[in-house]
């Protein structure tokens, strides 16, 4: 059972939508060094108190942005939902379509008429990111990737994710789909209150696939003490996004960056501002 129910949720984020007092914005807070921080059309960025709820730093966290990857965060939260309701198990075998397979890089190359099964689905999107497995996953779940899609923008505006909208299962460029630093931020909670037994996927690093070992790209699991997930994303228009989670010693702490210049920027930030925001993080 999640530490706090869905209501719970919504309302201890909407609360903290009005705490100016306790938010630091991007002009006053460098977390990378440079003397500023940067603030660009693209550029977004929140922490959260993962017990709490209360908003530790933020900047143009509600200006809408585009998640790249990190919407299958939200193909994951329906999947893990259908885990979970006993729709499918972690062996059921998938298809692959004609269309899911000819989705763009990065994916496992699946062709059409070939399966995968749930387990290594899943581990193919938290490592991969293998647009392909998303789409093949939002078809069997949702008929076609289009209702799917219009599953997972319900399913947000239920978590209150009220500035998110989703148009396919990848994060694949779409100029309607869109989100914020904090609707991400309520994503990842969510995700680890509502989901704790399968959450752990999102620390895996590496996965083996046809004898292979796939390695994954979040080297902000290696970076942090505590680090257990979730989703880094990038297309050209979005820059690079990441969410991080850290559980530590009882504290938990979600971080957004959207927007970096680079992977070793976004990287650094987000290092960054764990590092100096974790010892305000309320243990349980």
């Amino acid at each position: 059972m999640s530490l706090y129910s869905l209501p719970k949720i919504v309302a201890l984020m909407g609360l903290v939508l009005g705490l100016a007092s306790g938010c630091t914005t991007a002009a006053t807070l460098d977390p990378v060094g440079t003397g500023v921080a940067p603030v660009s059309e693209k550029s977004a960025s929140i922490v959260v108190d993962g017990s709490t709820g209360v908003v530790l730093y933020q900047a143009s966290a509600d200006l809408p942005r585009i998640p790249a990857s990190l919407t299958k965060m939200m193909t994951l939260y329906l999947t893990f939902e259908a885990l979970q309701s006993g729709r499918i198990t972690k062996s059921t075998l998938i298809p692959v379509s004609a269309h899911a397979a000819s989705q763009a890089p990065s994916k496992l190359g699946f062709k059409p008429g070939q399966t995968i099964d749930i387990d290594t689905a899943i581990k193919a999107i938290v490592v991969k990111s293998a647009n392909d497995v998303a789409v093949a996953l939002a078809e069997y779940l949702g008929g076609t990737e289009e209702q799917f899609a219009t599953l997972m923008t319900d399913k947000a505006h239920r978590l209150g994710m009220r500035g998110t909208t989703f148009h396919n299962a990848s994060g694949l460029p779409d100029p309607q789909q869109i989100t914020t630093a904090r609707d991400m931020a309520l994503l990842g909670l969510a995700l680890r209150r509502h989901y704790p037994q399968q959450y752990y996927y999102f620390g895996t690093q590496d996965f083996v696939f046809n004898g292979k070992l796939v390695r994954g790209h979040n080297r902000v699991l290696s970076q942090l003490n505590g680090a257990d997930g979730i989703k880094t994303g990038y297309v050209r228009a979005s820059g690079f996004n990441i969410v991080t989670s850290v559980s530590d010693n009882g504290r938990q702490l979600v971080a957004v960056v959207m927007g970096g210049n680079t992977a070793k920027i976004r990287d650094a930030q987000v290092v960054s501002l764990v590092n100096t925001y974790l010892p305000q993080v309320a243990s349980r």
